[in-house]
Formats: C-alpha cells, sequence, structure tokens
C-alpha cells in the first residue's frame, strides 16, 4: 500500500526538502492514525528513517492504544558541559481522520527532521531531544492517551531536567491578503491581520520561557513573529502536544502558523501539501534550528 518510491532529499534547497517530507507524509501515505494503523506505522517508519539518515539512534516509547501498537519516536544529540539539561522539541505525526494531514502535522514533522539536520554539526552545551509524538489528535487529546501525554509523565517519573519544550504545530499556512488573520475576541485590536507571520505561544507559567525562546528567534530570523502568553483556556492556546509538558509541571512554548485563526483547510480533506507555501516555512525552520542551537548553548 505504501511501496511508493522514496523521495530523494539530497537536493540543497530546504524549501525542496520540506516540501518531498510534507509531500510523502501527506501525499505518498496521507491520513495516519489509529484507525489507519499501517499508515500511521508507515509514517512512523518515515520518520524513524529520515533520522537514522542523519546518523541518529533512535529511541521508541511503546504502548498501545485502541488495541493499536503505537509509538514515540526519539533522537538525541548529546549536550557537552550541560547534557543532564534539556532542550525538547516535538512534533505530532498522526492526523484527524479523513484529512491528509499536510500542515496538521507533516509540517511540524517535516522541521523535525530539519531541525535535526542543521543542528547535526552543533557543539551544543545542553542535550537536544527531538520527539516525533504520536496521538496527538482526537480522541486521545486532552484527556485521552495522548502520545506526549505518555512521553511528558515518562520525563518526569525520571526526573528529565527538561529546560523548555517546543511544540512544532502548523507550519506551513502563510497568507498575505487582509484579514486573513483571525483572533479569539479581543485579541484581533492587538495582533496583524495578515496571516503572514509565525507565532510563539504559551500558557502563563511558561512566559518567562516564552520571551527566551522569542528572543532567540527574533536575533537569528527577520521572519515576522508574534508571540502570546495566555491562561490555557483561550481557544488554540493548549490545543497541541505542549499541554502534555505543562500538566507535567514543564515550561513549554508551542510554535503555530494559529491553524485555525487562519487556515481554512485546518482538518479537512483539503489540507493537502500543494497548499503550504514552503519558502516562507523554510525561513521558519531556519530561524527555528537557530533558536534551538541559542537554547542549547551552541559553542
Amino acid at each position: 500500500m505504501f511501496e511508493l518510491e522514496k523521495p530523494d532529499l539530497r537536493t540543497p534547497s530546504p524549501a525542496k526538502r520540506l516540501r518531498r517530507h510534507v509531500e510523502w507524509l501527506a501525499g505518498g501515505i496521507g491520513e495516519r492514525n489509529v484507525w489507519r494503523p499501517a499508515a500511521l506505522a508507515a509514517a512512523a517508519a518515515y520518520v524513524r528513517g529520515e533520522f537514522e539518515a542523519l546518523g541518529l539512534e533512535v529511541g521508541a516509547q511503546r504502548y498501545r492504544a485502541l488495541d493499536v501498537d503505537c509509538e514515540n519516536l526519539e533522537a538525541v544529540l548529546p549536550g557537552r558541559s550541560a547534557p543532564g539539561e534539556i532542550v525538547l522539541v516535538g512534533a505530532h505525526y498522526d492526523t484527524v481522520r479523513g484529512s491528509p494531514g499536510a500542515d496538521d502535522n507533516a509540517s511540524g514533522v517535516a522541521a523535525l527532521v530539519e531541525i535535526a539536520r542543521a543542528l547535526g554539526g552543533a557543539r551544543l552545551a545542553r542535550t537536544v531531544k527531538l520527539v516525533a509524538f504520536v496521538n496527538e489528535e482526537a480522541p486521545f487529546f486532552f484527556w485521552g492517551e495522548m502520545g506526549s501525554k505518555v512521553y511528558a509523565r515518562a520525563a518526569r517519573r525520571r526526573g528529565d531536567d527538561i529546560r523548555v519544550m517546543l511544540s512544532l504545530e502548523m507550519l506551513g499556512c502563510y497568507e498575505d491578503a487582509p484579514g486573513s488573520q483571525t483572533y479569539p475576541p479581543l485579541l484581533r485590536w492587538f495582533y496583524p491581520e495578515r496571516g503572514n507571520f509565525i507565532a510563539f505561544v504559551s500558557n502563563l507559567a511558561s512566559r518567562r520561557a516564552l520571551r527566551e525562546v522569542v528572543g532567540a528567534f527574533r536575533a537569528h530570523s527577520d521572519f515576522p513573529a508574534e508571540h502570546l502568553a495566555a491562561p490555557a483556556w483561550v481557544p488554540g492556546v493548549a490545543w497541541s502536544d505542549q499541554l502534555s509538558f505543562w500538566r507535567a509541571g514543564y515550561p513549554a512554548v508551542m510554535v503555530t502558523d494559529t491553524a485555525f485563526h487562519r487556515n481554512r483547510h485546518y482538518h479537512r480533506a483539503t489540507d493537502t501539501p500543494n497548499r503550504l507555501r514552503y519558502p516562507e516555512m523554510a525561513r521558519v525552520v531556519e530561524g527555528l534550528a537557530a533558536t534551538v542551537a541559542a537554547l542549547a548553548g551552541e559553542n
């Protein structure tokens, strides 16, 4: 079913590499969740293969959900002087039912792989963990056995010193038209009306980490960026894997194109690879890679 020709990602263009990741996940595989276990396994195999092609060892945290074998995948870039301190970057590779999930969230997974590529030669003080999470979408979201929830709870039991978690949640939709960006009530008076920026979002407890992340991004990228620290009940603020880390007591920040506040194809069959804007996405990912390196104390 998934015996398609695997894309050749040796092209030097970051935008083309991102597009080919998205096309493989959302086009070659398509909808991937526990109702399509072969597709879910194919997506996990793709991520594992991309990490391994970069010379990274991949660990798997396996568990069963709705009688389906599921796994979170982790690649580690060890820190040198402070290896016990962790900067964690994560993205979920599953989709909602009925959607191929190009933006939600093949875009985040593509960014995760390319951040790993960019950091391959970095000399990091802190350890960077790159994690592809399973089962972020319903029926697991919020109260179910989300992959990130399983991971964050295990990290807390181990006593992992996660200094900040970055949740990559939809990074490919950008719009220049006036009125292309919407917001929860009242916020529209304080933020741009055009959806041509990347957003950094946290709960109130993580606002210090949010300031550090945004400062690092702006120091390394001129791509337009906005940020918000708000209560988790504000619509969209808690709607991804950062929620699991907040609940485990870790600071976490979501990086997003704002999902349904901008992307009219959110959770639809029309969330396809051709609708994303890869040059803008590449600029965001380049900035995020530099941000992660800065957070990890690159020497």
